[in-house]
């Protein structure tokens, strides 16, 4: 073979094999230059703040899905939250290989009963999506979360070189950085966070949920992780957060695996504000919001009220 024709057939094969080879590439390699850049707006979902309702709702019932619609009736029911004709994304955490009863991953009962209740209020769409830290599949299967969603009609979509754009979220550590599609392409955005301990930022919730939007290497954040955290909750605001602590990851966090870790509380919490949400949820492993760095942090850039009594809270029945 002339020396010309070998390189240029070899660079046929390496093209071919970095299109064919995408999605393997994201996930082992973790690179962020893989996605074009594209400019986005600061994305906020929210909704107008009405003061007549409170700002978070909290209800326990041994029935999930029961507690889920208590809270969300108290802070205003469904619709006020989605309007028919919009695209709904849900973002549980889906970001470990383990069962519903190690508490890992958002319980699956609440999900696929979001999913439903966005579709009864017209949604054209709903979405269910997350980044996961162990391998997708494998999370979304035993999470019991792709089945339940999937029932539920939801469109559950896992993260791949085709669904990631790189945008630059203007923060003071998080700039350009890439992110799953869903959650910029939406009209809605639901956060929907297990209650664990976390071995670095000693609680994940909502705050800290928000995390599996982002593709590239997040390790690479964890130096000043509750910067990064604020700066990512100052680019998306949730439409809706839903806190799933039913079953509350006490130790061993955020991974679990011991069902020894995990205690039963059976409570769901809705929330307009995600500082208040994340500052009384906190409170299930015995923490307080004033000792959570990222809390603070968030609260002292205007994202939402460390004081959740103050923001409006109210347990419904």
């Amino acid at each position: 073979m002339e020396r010309r024709d070998f390189i240029k057939k070899t660079g046929q094969a390496l093209a071919l094999a970095a299109i064919t080879g995408g999605t393997g590439f994201l996930f082992h390699n973790r690179q962020t230059t893989a996605y074009a850049p594209l400019l986005f707006k600061k994305t906020d979902f929210g909704i107008s703040l009405d003061h007549s309702l409170p700002a978070l709702t909290l209800a326990r019932d041994s029935r999930h899905i029961a507690a889920l619609n208590k809270a969300l009736d108290g802070i205003g029911g469904i619709k006020r939250f989605v309007k028919p004709g919009e695209k709904v994304t849900i973002k549980p955490n889906v970001g470990w290989d383990r069962t519903p009863a190690q508490a890992a991953n958002t319980n699956p009962e609440l999900v696929a009963e979001m999913v439903r209740l966005c579709l009864a209020a017209g949604a054209a769409s709903v979405i269910v999506a997350d980044i996961s830290c162990n391998d997708p599949r494998r999370c979304f299967l035993r999470s019991g979360i792709r089945e339940a969603a999937e029932k539920a009609s939801a469109n559950v979509i896992l993260p791949a070189d085709d669904n990631m754009v790189k945008i630059d979220l203007k923060g003071k550590i998080l700039n350009v950085w890439p992110v799953m599609r869903p959650f910029i392409e939406t009209d809605r955005l639901i956060n929907m966070p297990i209650v664990k301990q976390h071995s670095l930022t000693s609680c994940t919730i909502g705050l800290k949920n928000l995390y599996g939007v982002l593709g590239g290497r997040r390790n690479q954040l964890h130096q000043d992780i509750d910067q990064s955290l604020v700066d990512l909750m100052s680019f998306f605001t949730p439409t809706l957060t839903v806190v799933d602590a039913t079953h509350v990851l006490m130790r061993g966090g955020p991974q679990g695996g011991s069902f020894d870790d995990v205690k039963i509380e059976d409570t769901v919490i809705c929330a307009t504000d995600p500082v208040a949400a994340d500052a009384r949820a906190c409170e299930f492993l015995g923490l307080t919001a004033d000792h959570v760095g990222h809390i603070v942090l968030a609260a002292q850039n205007g994202l939402g009220k460390i004081d959740y009594k103050a923001a409006g809270y109210k347990e419904v029945a």
